[in-house]
């Protein structure tokens, strides 16, 4: 057990009591959304879909709600990108119905004009307010003009090592800094440990522009670092999380879990209950 871990769970006997004795509906509410009352912050937390890509969408839904989560982005496994209007509708409406919000979809790579029209017409029709996307670097300006045709939210995704585009958050800012606001970055922090760099810097250093998360843990801060369950890797959550509170966060915390593809739900809810305890005793 790591010593992050491990003095975790030692903190968190104290906040155990509080949640124990927290009324029902309290409890309900907070299922869905982590209430920060010293800051009137309220923390949304999700998933990335492509944590239950070898499930269908509904199953996928299912066991986003059982984690005691309401946020989603999906991927095109679930969603794809070629999809008609229809489907598209549909798919809007299953998240409805299950009480899962559609915030956003990707992530989405584009190499042409013709991608990026396909990514920003599927992400109306769809009704999802944020692309998590990999544009190549010619076809930004082309990104930009789409931005403020459809007012949709751009988030730029980097994958770290070996990623000739956006191998980090910086390496995406300084692209969209100046372009217009809705650009802006979705930090893989995963990623960002990959490249030994701890993820609260780069959360702070381009907060402004911030729109996404994927929260992940590793296991080393190198490029072999792979997946593990939250905590139980290198990534000092209790210090990301304090940073993501202090600077006021609003957009969503998603969980995107690698590991254990043919049966997630164990990883993705222990990683859930650990990211939640953290929460509570900031």
């Amino acid at each position: 057990m790591s010593s992050n871990r491990r003095n975790f769970l030692k903190k968190t006997a104290v906040g155990a009591i509080g949640i124990a004795t927290a009324s029902i509906s309290g409890v309900a509410h907070a299922a869905n959304e982590v209430i920060i009352d010293a800051k009137s912050t309220v923390l949304n937390l999700g998933v990335a879909s492509y944590s239950l890509r070898k499930f269908s969408l509904e199953e996928s839904l299912d066991m986003v709600v059982r984690s005691g989560l309401n946020r989603i982005s999906l991927k095109s496994m679930h969603l794809p990108l070629d999809s008609d209007t229809a489907t598209l509708k549909m798919a809007a409406a299953l998240c409805k119905e299950k009480g899962v919000i559609l915030y956003g979809v990707g992530v989405i790579y584009m190499k042409s004009k013709a991608e990026v029209d396909q990514a920003f017409e599927y992400a109306k029709t769809a009704g999802a307010k944020t692309i998590i996307g990999v544009p190549n670097h010619a076809l930004l300006d082309y990104v930009e003009h789409k931005v403020k045709e459809y007012d949709i939210n751009f988030a730029i995704h980097n994958h770290g090592p070996g990623d000739k585009l956006y191998p980090s958050a910086e390496s995406a800012y300084v692209r969209i800094k100046d372009r217009d606001k809705r650009m802006g970055l979705c930090i893989d922090i995963g990623h960002t440990k990959r490249i030994n760099r701890n993820p609260e810097q780069d959360l702070e250093a381009y907060f402004e522009r911030v729109f996404d998360i994927h929260l992940k843990d590793v296991t080393k801060a190198a490029g072999d670092g792979k997946t593990c369950i939250i905590g139980r890797g290198v990534i000092n959550f209790p210090v990301f999380l304090k940073s993501v509170v202090a600077l006021g966060y609003k957009g969503t915390l998603a969980l995107e879990y690698e590991a254990e593809a043919d049966d997630p739900f164990p990883g993705v809810s222990e990683s859930v209950g650990y990211v939640k305890g953290i929460l509570s005793v900031l």
